[in-house]
């Protein structure tokens, strides 16, 4: 691999498009397994500048400018000051809601133009995907000016409480004697606050971009809460954060997550370290020992054994130990970039854990005792857990964001099936990018190369459980599914809507219906395979097929045991499902001409590409 070109597999691409969907997605995820993704260093280094010059050093700046505070090289005069913390906050919502943070770039599905978010959410016309149908006021599914205006004025109010100074606080100075830079406007953040939950209640895409679940209550600390309580009930947040991810790690899905992840890494050089994450590379790609032992060793126990020990210690000895632990947790995943590339977020957590547990630890007067009343303490962890706990029992009622299931590999998910140049039909439906292979191609790869790209991305999905199952239904729905062309749904979303962080909610059949009334496919050109997140206690997942022009046309479950059991490319064919309900559907659209996958365009127009 070089700087610019990517590492691609070592294929004969017309060779490789005929050969059966199975044979192609044993032959990715065992390449996928040494290469990840096989994105050229570029990408990388692209990512890391964006970090720490324009997220991490540009934070900071603003911050210390807008307070009053030396210069940025002065650390050690800023780095336990609570408005830069605020501040922090702030800047990660702003640049998070515009789309420049998280879920951007190529490594999101995004290359020509690597940003979603503004270029979607500020365009009337584009798809708008409300929660809740029962909420007055949201009904549609396309955004109007009224939702661009309340769009840029909740960024407006964001940027207002970021830039200007902070105002005198009774409570932090009695807390702080000596502290001139006071802490951000409560009444500019209330505006913020108020704005995101109006903005989100007409596009639930917005909310979770700008990660409502979690700076939301951040805000509104800042916002209410005296400053003794407030830098607890961060703590809390943090707490649950942290706490309810690690908790989500429990079962058998997470496990399959962490080898895909280790085999993407850049920081991880060595082919052999790669392969001891696979029983038996490349025979068998389930888990290894070693890859059970760092999911839940290095990943759960860290992740939930490290937190108590920060909120709990009280000893400065005891809690450096832990804050260096959840830093390191952190900045590991950054070093792996996930395909959501959640990298700011992670920063922003590593400084949190340095700037709450560190800067304001509990023997100075702000362990959980120091609250100023118990039941103000009860009312904020019975906020807090709400959604996670509702989210775990009823993962159809709650995204995986506020469920905290972040990275647990138990998400919601889909593919997407594609009769022979149906995808193109895409291209009526109002946004603004093109389909993703279409966008490689602009970029300069040789069409048959940005289909492989394409496929390698459905090959990762198959290396984690509920793929085994999506394809499963797929090679026992569609009889044609030889000449289809099937898409990572995740991707495809960020297509059509700016904006995806491995939530399926958002591309279910509230978007396929809201994609269908101007892409206007016919019965059985677009099938797409969609399954729900297991619920805790249940030992299934529950599956929908979803005709674009019908609707749900299935539904059924799966066992997860049968799916983690399986091998991406299911040697031994589907595994079992159980129909619970089905409607008879038209045939599936026939092919003009069977062909293994569409090649877009003649190649001779195009050049080797450097993207990946």
């Amino acid at each position: 691999m070089s700087f610019t070109k990517p590492d691609l597999p070592a294929v004969d691409p017309e060779t490789f498009l005929r050969q059966p969907l199975m044979e192609r997605m044993r032959i990715l995820a065992v390449n996928w397994a040494e290469h990840g993704f096989g994105s050229p260093r570029m990408v990388h280094t692209i990512y890391i500048v964006k970090l720490i010059l324009f997220y991490a050093l540009g934070g900071v700046v603003v911050a210390t400018v807008t307070s009053d505070l030396p210069a940025f090289w002065h650390v050690s005069q800023w780095w336990d000051q609570p408005i830069v913390y605020q501040k922090a906050v702030l800047w990660t919502v702003l640049l998070e809601a515009i789309g420049v943070a998280g879920s951007w770039g190529p490594l999101a599905g995004k290359v020509k133009p690597m940003t979603g978010g503004i270029l979607f959410w500020a365009r009337p016309g584009t798809i708008r995907l409300r929660p809740w149908r029962w909420v007055p006021f949201t009904g549609g599914d396309r955004r109007s000016w009224f939702d661009v205006v309340l769009y840029l004025a909740m960024l407006v109010s964001v940027a207002v409480a970021l830039v200007l100074p902070g105002v005198h606080s009774d409570s932090l100075s009695a807390a702080v004697p000596g502290n001139t830079s006071g802490l951000v406007n409560p009444a500019l953040v209330a505006p913020a606050i108020v704005l995101l939950v109006l903005t989100g209640l007409r596009d639930k895409t917005i909310f979770l971009a700008a990660r409502g679940e979690q700076y939301l209550p951040a805000l509104f600390f800042f916002t209410v809460l005296p400053f003794v309580d407030m830098i607890i009930a961060l703590k809390l947040l943090i707490l649950v954060v942290w706490v309810g991810a690690g908790l989500s790690k429990f079962g058998k899905h997470f496990a399959n997550v962490v080898p895909p992840m280790v085999s993407n890494s850049p920081s991880v050089p060595f082919k052999w370290l790669k392969r001891a994450h696979y029983r038996d590379y490349p025979r068998d790609l389930r888990p290894s020992r070693v890859a059970d032992l760092m999911a839940h060793i290095g990943g759960t126990f860290v992740e939930i054994v490290a937190p108590l020990t920060l909120f709990f210690s009280p000893n400065i000895w005891l809690t450096a130990a832990a804050a260096t632990a959840m830093v390191v947790f952190h900045l590991f995943i950054v070093s792996t970039f996930p395909l959501a590339v959640p990298l700011e977020w992670n920063v922003l957590f590593a400084y949190t854990t340095i700037f709450l547990f560190l800067g304001f630890p509990n023997w100075h007067g702000y362990a959980v005792t120091d609250m100023s009343s118990p039941w103000l303490t009860v009312a904020i962890v019975a906020g807090l857990v709400f959604f996670p706990i509702l989210g775990n029992f009823r993962p159809d009622k709650v995204s995986f964001l506020p469920s905290m299931r972040q990275y647990a590999g138990n998400w919601a998910s889909a593919v997407w099936a594609f009769a022979p140049g149906a995808e193109a039909k895409l291209d009526r439906v109002t946004r603004s990018a093109k389909n993703q292979v279409d966008q490689f191609i602009e970029f300069g790869y040789e069409p048959q190369w940005s289909e492989i790209t394409m496929q390698q991305t459905i090959a990762w999905r198959t290396m984690h459980s509920q793929g085994r199952g999506l394809f499963s239904i797929l090679l026992k729905s569609l009889p044609d599914i030889e000449t289809r062309t099937v898409r990572e749904a995740e991707f495809i979303c960020n297509s059509l809507i700016g904006f995806n962080f491995g939530d399926g909610h958002l591309h279910n059949e509230d978007l396929i219906r809201a994609v269908q009334t101007e892409a206007r496919f016919e019965p059985g050109e677009l099938i797409v395979v969609w399954v729900e997140s297991q619920a805790v206690g249940s030992k299934v997942q529950h599956y929908k097929v979803i005709d674009a022009a019908l609707g749900v046309i299935e539904r059924g479950t799966w066992k997860v045991a049968d799916a983690v059991a399986e091998q991406p490319w299911l040697p031994n064919g589907p595994i079992p499902t159980e129909v619970s309900w089905s409607l008879t559907s038209p045939k599936p659209a026939a092919a003009p001409k069977p062909a293994a996958a569409p090649v877009i365009r003649d190649e001779q127009e195009h050049g080797h590409g450097a993207l990946a």
